[in-house]
C-alpha cells in the first residue's frame, strides 16, 4: 500500500513539474537582423504567437512588417526607429532592424510606458507615425484598422 502511494506521489509530481515548464524556446532572444530571412507570416500580429505561453521562440516587445509605397511588397533591410518624440525629434531610445523579408522584431524590452513616435526608413525616404504608440504589435492595427507600414 505504502509502494502505490508512493508511487502515485511520485508520477503526480512528474506531472505537475513537466506541465508547468515553459514552452520550448520560451522567452530566449529574438532580434531581426538586415538580410537574415528566419522569419515568417509577413502581414500578421506577431503577438499573436510570440508571447508568454504562445506557441513562437521568443516574447517580442515590438513587432510588424514594412511594406513598399504600393503597399503590396515588402522592403527588407529598412530600420525602424522609436523617438521620443514626434517626427524624429527628441531622443532616439531604440533601433531596430527590419530583416530580409520585411519583418521586424525584438525580445529586447522596450518601454511603452512613456510615449514614443516611430519612424521607417527605407532606401530613399523616412516616414514618422503622428502619434506615439500603444503597443508594439505593429500589425494588431496596421493591415487591421489603418495603413500598412511602408517606406521607400
Amino acid at each position: 500500500m505504502k509502494k502505490t502511494v508512493v508511487l502515485i506521489s511520485l508520477v503526480a509530481a512528474i506531472i505537475v513539474f513537466i506541465t508547468s515548464c515553459e514552452k520550448e524556446g520560451g522567452n530566449s532572444t529574438k532580434i531581426s537582423r538586415y538580410n537574415e530571412t528566419e522569419s515568417h507570416n509577413i502581414g500578421q500580429n506577431c503577438m499573436n504567437c510570440h508571447k508568454s505561453g504562445g506557441e513562437g521562440e521568443g516574447w517580442f516587445n515590438v513587432a510588424g512588417t514594412v511594406y513598399d509605397d504600393t503597399q503590396t511588397n515588402t522592403v527588407k533591410n529598412a530600420t525602424i526607429n522609436l523617438y521620443t518624440g514626434m517626427d524624429g525629434t527628441g531622443t532616439l531610445k531604440y533601433t531596430i532592424q527590419v530583416d530580409g523579408l520585411g519583418n521586424f522584431y525584438t525580445t529586447e524590452p522596450i518601454d511603452l510606458t512613456t510615449p514614443l513616435y516611430p519612424s521607417v526608413t527605407g532606401s530613399t525616404s523616412t516616414n514618422y507615425m503622428s502619434t506615439s504608440i500603444t503597443t508594439g504589435a505593429c500589425n494588431s492595427c496596421h493591415n487591421v484598422s489603418t495603413g500598412k507600414i511602408w517606406a521607400q
